[in-house]
């Protein structure tokens, strides 16, 4: 999959997570091996780019004596979600267009 499809996905694959309850990157990473493969090297800076986008936010647990960063999903990134499904009728377009190009070759 090109890099900057998937890049974008993501984002509203984790919003997704997210949406179901909180989470914290291990389990973020874990939730998402069933439909794409990510590292931390990505997943991170992903999560930090969505929080200053004030799609998520962060709130620390203490978890077997340490602490760990959680990430909740904001009303702004529900909204993300939202217009992404509203859009996706313009994604399969352009989709269709590209499968029947394929097809004529």
């Amino acid at each position: 999959m090109d890099s900057q499809l998937k890049k974008g996905l993501l984002e509203y694959c984790i919003l997704a997570i997210l949406k179901k309850s909180d989470s914290y990157g291990y389990q973020i990473i874990k939730d998402l091996s069933n439909v794409i493969t990510i590292s931390e090297s990505t997943l991170y800076p992903i999560l930090k780019r969505l929080e200053t986008k004030e799609e998520l936010e962060t709130y620390s647990l203490e978890h077997n004596s340490r602490l760990r960063k959680y990430y909740r999903i904001t009303d702004k990134g529900r909204a993300k979600i939202k217009e992404f499904i509203q859009e996706w009728d313009e994604v399969m377009h352009v989709y269709h267009f590209i499968e029947m190009g394929e097809r004529n070759e």
